[in-house]
C-alpha cells in the first residue's frame, strides 16, 4: 500500500502577491505595467478541508437548507413600480466582532443605516433586498437613477425585454436607441475577505445622491446603476474568502448551489447589464480584466473585447492617475492581462461573475484586483495603522475603477446598447460567431491566433423524455429547471417526432439553439473541449458539462428544424414524483435525489432492503412513506417483484472532507459529523458515526496515541471508510485497509473524463461519465480488491486541462484503463471504497453523486 507521486516541475519565483485566488501570481512586473515574459499562475487548490475551525464545519444545518432551498431568493412583483423605491432597512444588531472594524472599514451592521440615511438624501437612491445569504445576513441591491414614474419604469421594461426578446426589431428602433437607460452592474465583496470594494460603493451612492453636475445628470438620465454593495456578509463578517457554507461563490456560477450566487443571477436576468465590474483583492499592480488565453469560447468575444478593452484603458488611466507609487506608497502601476501577460489569468470557465454575465447581455465585464493585501496573513501581523493605510489606499483605487466606468459607459450608451442587442440577435438568428482579429475588433493591439477560441453551435439539443433513451427522469427534469433558471428558452414535445434523424417520444425536451442566450445554453449542455495543448496551466477549472455531469441523457442534434416539432414553452420541468399502485417498490439509486429520498425513510424507520443491482426495495406497507418521498424528491418508486436481500441501515457519515463535499452530502440527506485531526483528539466519540468518509483535514500520523487507537477500535469494530483522494489514500495507507498503490497524476489537471462502470452496488451502470481535479488512479490491487470503476482506456478525458507533467508523467495516458474507483474488505474487516475522481466537487457533478451515497450505504 501507499501512494506514489510522479515527479513535479519546479516553480518558478513568485513575485508578485495575490489573495485573490488564495495563491500567487507569476509575473515580472516592469515601472510600466507590462510583463517581461511572465510565467503562468499556479493552479487554484481552493479545495480546503473544513477543519475543527472552520465556519463550514460548524454552520448549522439550516444554512445547507437555506442554499438548497429552490425558492425565488426575491419576491416578484407584478405591476412596475417607478423610481425611487425607498425601503426602509431594518437595523442590524452591532457586531463588534466583524473583521472589517480593525481595517477601519464598513461592518455590516452598519451599512443598512447608512443605506438609510442615503436613501434620504434625495430622489435618485433605492435600496431592495435581493435575498438572504447561506447565514441569514440580507442582500442588498442600490438603484441609482433619476426619478422614474410608474409609466415610465414600464416603458423601460419593455425596452430591456425587447432588447432580447426581438432584438433585430430592437436594433433598428430609434425610439430606444435615445430613450433606453443603458444598465451598469457592479458587484462587490463577493470574496468576504476582500473588503473594500463595499466602501468606495458607498461612497460613490452618496456622491452620485448628492452630485449637482451636469455629467452627473446626464449619467442618471441615461442609466441605472446597480451596486451589489456586499455579496458575501457571511464573508466579510468573519474575514472569509467563503460564505457560511465554505463555498468560494466565484466559483458558483454555472452550479448556482448557493442563495447568493443565485441572487446575482437574478440581477444578470432581470436587469440585463450592459456593463459590469467585479471588485476584488489583491494583485499588485492593480489587476484590470480583460485577460490571458484561453478565451471562452461561447461569446460573441468580439463585442466583448472590444468594449473590455476599452473600459479598461479608462480604468488604468483614472488608477494611476491618483498618483500612488511603488517608491512612496507601496503601489505598482495598473496590469491588464490581455495586453500584458501571456497566459495564466483566462476568462475560459464561465463560473466566475465577469465570465458569467456576458451571457446575459454584459459586453464589458471585468475583474478587478486592487493592489494592498490586508487579509490571511496580513490581517494578522501587520499595525493595524498599515492596514487602514492600507484599506484606504484599495478604497480609493476601487472608487477610481468604479468612476471610469461610469464615465465609459455615459460616453458609449449607445453603442454599449447596439452590442448587446447584437449579441442577442446573433443568437437568435443563428449567426455564426465573429473570428477575433485586429481587423474586426479594430483598437485592441495584440491579438493573435493564441487569442482566437469559437465554438460551432448545434441546432439543437434533446433531452428526451422517460424511459429507453432517458437515463434519468429526475436528473433530467433537475436538468431542465436549472436552465430555465438560468434564462435558457426550453420546450416540450406534445407528440413523437424525429429530428437529426432521430426520432424522440412525447415529452422530451427541446432546446432551439436559435435563441437570444444561446451561449450559456451551450456552455451547460455541450461537452466542452480539450485545451490541454493550448496553455501551460490554467487558473481554475476547464470543463464542466451539465449535459455529462448532471445524470440526464442529452444529445445534441446538428441539424433540422427545431420549430416544425410539435411542442409548447415550459415554465417549469413536469414533475416525475411517482408510486407505483399495488406490490413493493424497488427505488434506483442513480440520482442524489434518490439517496434522500431513501434517507428520508430511513429516518422515519422504513425498512428498505438491498437488490443486486444497487437499487433498493420498499414494502409497499410503506407506500404512503414512499408518496411523501416521491413528491418532495420528485422520485419515482416503480413496482417490482424481486426479493431483497440485506437490510440498508441508516447511515451516520464522520466527515472530513471539504465545504463543497458536505454540502453535497448534506443534499443527499446524510447524517453529517464533521471532523478532523484535531475534532479527533478531543476524543471524538465514534458511537455517533457509522462511517468515516475522508478526504482531507484528517491525518492519522498526526493523532495523539488515544485517538489513534479510537479510530483503529471504531475500524476493527466493523466501521466503515469511504476515501477520496490523496486524503482517504493516505489514511487508507496508514490504516492498512486494502493493498493497492494509489497514484497521483499531475496536479493541475482537473475535467470531464470517460469511465467504465463495473455495476454492482457502488458505481452501478453510472453516468459513463466523472470529474477529475488532481485525479488519482489505483494499481498493485491486492488479493480481493474489486474494480467499480476504470478510466476509459485510449484518451479519458473529454474536455478541460489535463497534461503531463515536466518529467513527461500524470497525464491521462498514464490513467488510461486504470481504476479510478475500488473496494473491498481490510484484514481487520472494514468495508472500504477508494475514490480517485471527484464525484462531489464544489456541489457540481450532480450526476455521480449517487455513487458516494451507494458507497456509504455499502461500507455501513
Amino acid at each position: 500500500m501507499g501512494i506514489s507521486r510522479p515527479s513535479r516541475p519546479s516553480r518558478p519565483v513568485l513575485l508578485t502577491a495575490s489573495a485573490a485566488a488564495g495563491t500567487l501570481l507569476f509575473t515580472v512586473l516592469t515601472p510600466g505595467g507590462a510583463s517581461a515574459d511572465p510565467a503562468p499562475r499556479a493552479v487554484v487548490r481552493d479545495q480546503s478541508p473544513l477543519g475543527d475551525a472552520d465556519r463550514a464545519a460548524r454552520a448549522p444545518e439550516s444554512a445547507a437548507a437555506r442554499a438548497l432551498d429552490d425558492a425565488p431568493v426575491a419576491a416578484r412583483t407584478g405591476a412596475e413600480r417607478g423610481y425611487p423605491r425607498e425601503r426602509r432597512l431594518a437595523s442590524v444588531p452591532e457586531n463588534p466582532a466583524d473583521k472589517s472594524i480593525k481595517l477601519g472599514l464598513t461592518p455590516y451592521h452598519a451599512i443598512a443605516p447608512e443605506l438609510n440615511r442615503i436613501q434620504g438624501i434625495g430622489d435618485r437612491v433605492s435600496v431592495e433586498i435581493t435575498g438572504r445569504s447561506a447565514g441569514g445576513h440580507d442582500l442588498y441591491l442600490v438603484t441609482v437613477t433619476a426619478p422614474e414614474s410608474a409609466r415610465e419604469a414600464a416603458r423601460q421594461k419593455r425596452m430591456r425585454e425587447r432588447i432580447e426578446n426581438e432584438p433585430a426589431a430592437a436594433a433598428a428602433d430609434k425610439t430606444l436607441k435615445s430613450a433606453y437607460k443603458a444598465p451598469v452592474f457592479i458587484n462587490n465583496n463577493i470574496h468576504g475577505n476582500e473588503w473594500e470594494g463595499t466602501d468606495a460603493a458607498l461612497k460613490l451612492i452618496e456622491k452620485l445622491a448628492r452630485a449637482k453636475d451636469a455629467r452627473t445628470r446626464d449619467l442618471l438620465a441615461h442609466h441605472r446603476l446597480y451596486v451589489n454593495v456586499t455579496m458575501n456578509p457571511d464573508g466579510r463578517v468573519a474575514g472569509t474568502r467563503e460564505n457560511a457554507n465554505g463555498f468560494d461563490l466565484n466559483r458558483d456560477f454555472i452550479t448556482g448551489t448557493q442563495p447568493e450566487t443565485r441572487a446575482v443571477r437574478r440581477i444578470a436576468i432581470d436587469k440585463q447589464p450592459a456593463v459590469m465590474i467585479d471588485l476584488h483583492g489583491y494583485v499588485n499592480g492593480t489587476l484590470i480584466e480583460p485577460t490571458t488565453p484561453p478565451h471562452g469560447e461561447n461569446y460573441e468575444y468580439d463585442l466583448f473585447l472590444k468594449n473590455t478593452y476599452a473600459n479598461a484603458l479608462g480604468m488604468e488611466k483614472a488608477v494611476n492617475g491618483l498618483g500612488y507609487t511603488e517608491a512612496k506608497d507601496g503601489v505598482l502601476p495598473a496590469v491588464i492581462p490581455f495586453r500584458d501577460q501571456q497566459e495564466g489569468w483566462d476568462d475560459w470557465p464561465p463560473i466566475f461573475t465577469p465570465q458569467y454575465m456576458p451571457f446575459h447581455g454584459a459586453v464589458a465585464a471585468h475583474t478587478i484586483e486592487f493592489p494592498m493585501q490586508v487579509n490571511n496573513e496580513e490581517y494578522d501581523s501587520e499595525p493595524v495603522a498599515e492596514l487602514r493605510r492600507r484599506s484606504a489606499v484599495n478604497t480609493d483605487i476601487a472608487g477610481a475603477a468604479m468612476t471610469a466606468t461610469l464615465d465609459y459607459a455615459r460616453k458609449h450608451r449607445r453603442s454599449l446598447i447596439a452590442d448587446q442587442i447584437e449579441v442577442f440577435r446573433r443568437g437568435a438568428a443563428g449567426a455564426p460567431s465573429v473570428e477575433i482579429s485586429e481587423e474586426t475588433v479594430p483598437g485592441v493591439p495584440g491579438i493573435g491566433p493564441e487569442d482566437v477560441y469559437t465554438t460551432k453551435f448545434p441546432r439543437a439539443y434533446v433531452v428526451p423524455a422517460a424511459g429507453r433513451d432517458q437515463r434519468s427522469a429526475t436528473a433530467a427534469a433537475r436538468l431542465v429547471d436549472h436552465l430555465l433558471a438560468n434564462d435558457v428558452r426550453v420546450r416540450r414535445a406534445t407528440k413523437d417526432f424525429r429530428l437529426g434523424g432521430k426520432r424522440y417520444g412525447k415529452g422530451s425536451y427541446l432546446v432551439d439553439m436559435r435563441q437570444p442566450k444561446r451561449g450559456i445554453a451551450n456552455v451547460m449542455l455541450a461537452d466542452g473541449r480539450d485545451i490541454s495543448d493550448k496553455v501551460s496551466t490554467m487558473y481554475d477549472i476547464s470543463g464542466w458539462s451539465l449535459g455529462r455531469l448532471w445524470g440526464a441523457t442529452v444529445r445534441p442534434v446538428p441539424k433540422g428544424s427545431p420549430a416544425a416539432v410539435p411542442s409548447r414553452a415550459v415554465a417549469a420541468a413536469a414533475g416525475v414524483g411517482y408510486v407505483a399502485p399495488r406490490g413493493d417498490l424497488r427505488l434506483r439509486l442513480d440520482d442524489a435525489r434518490e439517496v434522500a429520498a431513501l434517507n428520508s425513510l430511513l429516518r422515519e424507520g422504513v425498512s428498505v432492503r438491498r437488490l443486486k443491482d444497487g437499487s433498493v426495495l420498499v414494502p409497499g406497507s410503506a407506500r404512503r412513506a414512499a408518496r411523501a418521498a416521491a413528491r418532495k424528491y420528485d422520485v419515482a418508486f416503480s413496482a417490482t417483484t424481486a426479493r431483497g436481500g440485506e437490510k440498508v441501515r441508516r447511515t451516520r457519515v464522520a466527515a472530513a472532507v471539504t465545504p463543497g463535499e458536505l454540502f453535497a452530502l448534506r443534499e443527499m440527506n446524510f447524517d453529517v459529523v464533521p471532523v478532523s485531526t484535531a475534532v479527533l483528539n478531543d476524543g471524538f466519540d465514534w458511537r455517533r458515526a457509522d462511517v468515516l468518509f475522508v478526504s482531507s483535514g484528517l491525518d492519522r500520523a498526526d493523532l495523539k496515541p488515544a485517538a489513534r487507537e479510537r479510530l483503529d477500535a471504531f475500524l476493527a469494530g466493523g466501521g466503515g471508510v469511504v476515501g477520496r483522494g490523496a486524503g482517504g489514500a493516505a489514511l487508507n495507507s496508514a490504516a492498512k485497509l486494502l493493498s493497492v498503490t494509489a497514484v497521483e497524476g499531475n496536479g493541475d489537471a482537473n475535467g470531464v473524463v470517460r469511465v467504465r462502470n463495473a455495476g454492482g452496488a457502488v458505481a452501478g451502470s453510472g453516468t459513463g461519465y466523472g470529474f477529475v481535479y488532481a485525479p488519482m488512479w489505483f494499481t498493485g490491487l491486492g488479493s480481493g480488491v474489486r474494480v467499480e470503476q476504470a478510466y476509459a482506456g485510449g484518451k479519458p478525458l473529454v474536455s478541460g486541462h489535463w497534461r503531463a507533467d515536466s518529467s513527461g508523467a500524470g497525464g491521462p495516458a498514464d490513467a488510461a484503463g486504470e481504476a479510478s474507483v475500488v473496494s473491498g474488505v481490510s484484514a481487520g474487516g472494514a468495508r472500504v471504497v477508494l475514490f480517485g475522481t471527484e464525484p462531489l466537487f464544489r456541489g457540481h457533478p450532480k450526476g455521480v453523486f449517487a455513487q458516494v451515497g451507494r458507497a456509504l450505504f455499502a461500507v455501513r
